[in-house]
């Protein structure tokens, strides 16, 4: 029987995620929460939330380590850690890390997200993205892009994740279809399959080599006019939303040097999010490399191990 060595947590805004990790790096149990979210903290009980999700590991195991990332991280979170500066790789985020100890003797470590000073027209940000990239691998040089609510596009070299670039895709797209004339012609399945024809068609417009596709705003209103010519349904509608605003990331992410076609691109992440990325890649000449489902728990582990060296 393995022995837990340590407490991993991903703490966003809306979710907090645990895993009682082994010497090995095993997952020994895992606890989720969508309450613990540090929305949902009051009077910045941080300890306390946590205690509510862990503390029964604490009780059976003893004063074990923690390691923090995410926006637990931010002036929003528990303990605002600065950003460490691309390139950086997980050397440089152990040594920005803040230690402090608990009320139970258990040093808990709080891990540093990441600025790229040379984004455009502003230092681009990351809380937590970061430790998922380390955790895909640093041994050679590639490309990753992290689906979510705010996409990431970033770069691997020597070691180190030397640059990224955000994209608010899926904060557009729920805006778009929550309150938007798209909101009102739209008439989603709940439970339904994706319907994957008019994703498609989304897609591959953005994919193609119409100039029209370089113009998003106006390419947005076609959801509409695609009803109106009979071409779409009200229920194509938001699965063809999704496919041209994921595929609009995609051309956008071309334009700006991040991809190019014969590439290989590693897609992290959000499962349900991944299938559709996955699905975008090959219209923009990609090929897609798996990434592993525990890469956040990886890359802590790794920053972990590099700052009982710091």
């Amino acid at each position: 029987m393995q022995t837990p060595t340590s407490i991993i947590l991903d703490w966003g805004t809306s979710s907090l995620r645990a895993a009682l990790v082994s010497t090995s790096g095993e997952t020994l149990d895992s606890r989720e929460t969508q309450s613990g979210g540090i929305q949902f903290v009051k009077d910045g009980a941080f300890e306390n939330a946590l205690m509510q999700v862990v503390g029964d590991w604490f009780s059976a195991h003893g004063p074990l380590p923690v390691f923090a990332s995410g926006m637990i991280t931010s002036r929003n979170g528990w303990v605002e850690v600065a950003y460490v500066d691309a390139p950086a790789g997980a050397s440089e985020l152990a040594a920005g890390a803040r230690r402090q100890i608990l009320e139970n003797g258990a040093p808990i470590t709080f891990l540093p997200g990441m600025r790229d000073p040379a984004a455009k027209p502003f230092p681009d940000v990351m809380r937590g993205e970061e430790t998922q990239i380390i955790g895909c691998g640093t041994d050679r040089d590639r490309t990753l892009v992290l689906p979510g609510t705010h996409s990431k596009w970033a770069r691997v070299e020597g070691g180190r994740i030397t640059g990224f670039q955000t994209y608010a895709t899926g904060e557009i797209f729920s805006l778009l279809t929550k309150h938007s004339f798209i909101a009102k012609a739209q008439e989603p399945q709940p439970g339904s399959e994706p319907v994957w024809s008019a994703f498609d068609r989304g897609a591959e417009f953005a994919a193609s080599d119409n100039l029209a596709a370089d113009a998003f705003f106006s390419a947005i209103f076609s959801a509409r006019t695609g009803i109106l010519a009979g071409e779409l349904t009200p229920g194509d509608i938001m699965d063809y939303v999704s496919g041209l605003v994921i595929g609009s990331e995609f051309r956008q992410a071309r334009a700006a040097g991040w991809l190019k076609t014969g590439d290989t691109v590693g897609i992290v992440g959000n499962n349900v999010l991944n299938i559709r990325y996955s699905r975008i890649a090959p219209l923009f000449g990609l090929a897609v490399e798996a990434s592993p489902s525990d890469a956040a728990k990886r890359g802590v582990l790794m920053i972990a191990g590099q700052s009982a060296q710091v």
